[in-house]
């Protein structure tokens, strides 16, 4: 392709960045929306959640794992010259996964009913599987597509394609749900996932729209590329298993630690409730009220995607011709950034737990204290992501899924220990979900550590922003408490979020200088930044 369709890291980064804000923020707002929304609240969002994690879970085998595959591979082909190769790589990808993406489409409408009654003993699923079957295989094959262009480093086909896919999602959920008030709430759940099975479909179309316009620019890369050395379509399709298998593994391993936790939750409570008058809608409201704090903590994770998304191709491009300083930095710089993103988040969601709950869900505000436990895994979660992308990049692919498969068979321990009990029930769960992170985040940044030299200073990585989130958390606790009996929840908690913002801006910019001149310049609106702080020494 044309240079000027390679973006910089940063250039991608900020690309992808806006679009995961976008992303989360319409899933947010949908996900809030239809909770609300008489007739569906806890008990809906517990079957919309439990009957989309199940779909997730095909996902992952099918395609979750594919764009950072293909990436890795185009990458280092492209890194060499020989985008021949990339692009029969490519044409390969794109026949074995929508073979792959087509199988589990048709299996998974095949055998909902025994999915739904037999593993899950939720019954009433059923409804919502079968709506979301044909998107997996629209999916799987977009993620060739998008894998190919982050390849090439060109983030434009994965960012403006997802975005694509939220919005008609976000728009056609919340129509729907409207439309369906009076059903029971299974029925409603089924109808709000038929909204993603509707955009995945058209957001394939974009990316079929969207490789044509680039058509042109494939062919020069293809013009000037070195001479292809045949391989046959199976030992392309090995060698690409080969490096997708083992990345989607982790994604795999992740959706059945989600599919097993929802599988212990809702089996835990039964066993804690047994005797209760309507115990099948009480688990699943229970299981509902938990499944809402999941919709927040999403948001600083997709500030924070990005760079485990692009770091991919880069340190995979880098370590193929031996550049293992730019690896360094990339992976350092990228951990500061996550660490800076994910702790006031983390603090700030613990603090005002309850509160956020009755700002963003009025009609059913109740769950808050599990959201408050829940929270912490912002922090681990984001370190993860960021040394899953770097690990990715480094070949290390199987250390991400074995790290989920330790830290998964904690969080079943913990679920079949603590849940069952009356007096914990549903609490059990987060406390499994905290240790399960943790646990991952330990083992993943330990093999990075061990794989690249990289210099991560204790004050500047880990103390200085601590501090910075721990006073911001105080300043938020008080200013919330002070305000709510003078001026309601709704404004007491917007003022506390912003005034936490500022002090935690403050503090890390301009008080513990926790970026030097060159970092700052990195960021989105660096330069500008590093201008301010100069004036205001």
């Amino acid at each position: 392709m044309k240079k000027s369709k390679t973006q910089t890291f940063m250039a991608s980064v900020a690309m992808v960045m806006c679009s995961q804000i976008v992303i989360k923020l319409l899933g947010f707002l949908y996900r809030i929306v239809i909770t609300n929304v008489d007739g569906f609240g806890n008990e809906g969002n517990g079957y919309y959640n439990y009957g989309y994690q199940i779909y997730v879970l095909l996902l992952a085998i099918s395609s979750v794992g594919i764009p950072n595959a293909i990436a890795k591979l185009v990458s280092e082909k492209c890194a060499t010259d020989n985008f021949k190769s990339a692009y029969r790589i490519f044409r390969c990808a794109l026949i074995l996964f929508a073979l792959i993406g087509g199988v589990l489409s048709v299996g998974l409408y095949v055998f909902a009913p025994f999915i739904a009654t037999v593993i899950c003993d939720t019954p009433k699923i059923v409804h919502t599987l079968r709506v979301l079957s044909p998107a997996i295989l629209f999916v799987s094959v977009s993620s060739v597509v998008r894998g190919f262009f982050q390849g090439m480093k060109n983030m434009k086909a994965t960012s403006t394609s997802q975005v694509i896919e939220q919005l008609i999602k976000c728009v056609a959920t919340v129509v729907i749900v409207m439309c369906m008030v009076g059903a029971p709430p299974e029925i409603m759940a089924a109808g709000a996932t038929a909204a993603t099975t509707l955009s995945t479909f058209l957001s394939l179309i974009y990316l079929a729209i969207f490789y044509k316009s680039n058509k042109a620019d494939i062919r020069e890369r293809l013009a000037q590329s070195k001479p292809l050395v045949h391989e046959t379509f199976s030992k392309i399709a090995k060698s690409i298993l080969y490096v997708a298998v083992p990345i989607s593994l982790g994604s795999v391993v992740a959706s059945i630690n989600r599919v097993v936790d929802l599988t212990t939750v809702v089996q835990g409570l039964k066993a804690a409730f047994a005797g209760t008058a309507g115990l099948d809608e009480l688990t699943m409201e229970l299981s509902g009220m938990l499944s809402k704090g999941d919709v927040i903590i999403n948001l600083p994770l997709a500030l924070n995607i990005a760079f485990s998304t692009v770091l991919v191709p880069t340190v995979a491009g880098a370590m193929a011709v031996g550049d293992k300083k730019t690896a360094c930095d990339k992976v350092s710089f990228s951990l500061l950034v996550s660490i800076i993103i994910a702790l006031p988040a983390t603090v700030g969601c613990m603090v005002l737990a309850d509160e956020i709950f009755l700002l963003l869900y009025p009609n059913a505000p109740e769950g808050g204290y599990l959201f408050a436990i829940s929270a912490i895994t912002i922090f681990f979660s984001a370190i993860t992501q960021t040394n899953a992308g770097s690990l990715q990049g480094l070949g290390k692919v199987f250390v991400p899924a074995i790290a989920l498969v330790v830290g998964g068979v904690v969080k079943l321990i913990v679920n079949l220990t603590l849940i069952p009990i009356p007096e914990i029930n549903i609490l059990g769960a987060p406390i499994g979900s905290v240790l399960c992170q943790g646990i991952g985040c330990l083992i993943t940044f330990s093999v990075v550590k061990k794989n690249l030299p990289m210099k991560l200073g204790a004050m500047k990585y880990f103390v200085k922003p601590f501090v910075s989130a721990l006073a911001m958390g105080a300043v938020v606790f008080v200013i919330s408490r002070t305000l709510t009996g003078y001026v309601g929840n709704a404004v007491s908690t917007v003022a506390a979020i912003g005034a936490g913002v500022c002090v935690y801006a403050v503090l890390v910019f301009a008080v513990f200088k926790v970026f030097d001149d060159d970092e700052l310049k990195q960021l989105p609106m660096g330069r500008s930044l590093v201008k301010l702080l100069h004036r205001v020494k």
